[in-house]
């Protein structure tokens, strides 16, 4: 059984807000841990990397995750309060190195996409 890896996510006043920390396997997505853990991250692309609305900040551990690609660099371009720590959720792949991640408090979204 391989070493499942923490992540951290930081409180959100209206997804999660005690916070939560979940373990996963290496390779699950950011998006994937949160909603595994009834943090309900918006994802109006249903996961192919075409909108901004699973941004998050990644606060601890950006470095052990794999390299963005242009097509989510170009999409983060677009997103609300882009930071250098920010990922897509549905693009950032958990490695073995605990991340510590902040779900910005807005997105691009005027309405909630409920999923």
């Amino acid at each position: 059984m391989s070493e499942k890896t923490r992540v951290v996510f930081l409180p959100n006043e209206e997804l999660c807000p005690e916070g939560a920390v979940v373990e996963v396997e290496p390779g699950t997505t950011v998006l994937d841990a949160a909603l595994s853990e009834g943090i309900e991250i918006e994802h109006a692309c249903e996961k192919s990397c075409a909108c901004t609305t699973c941004h998050v900040i990644v606060r601890e551990g950006f470095d052990s995750l794999g390299e963005s690609d242009e097509l989510e660099d170009d999409m983060l371009d677009k997103a609300w309060g882009l930071e250098p720590e920010s990922r897509l959720g549905c693009q950032a792949v958990v490695g073995n190195e605990e991340l510590v991640v902040e779900v910005p408090r807005y997105t691009i979204n005027q309405v909630s996409e409920k999923h």
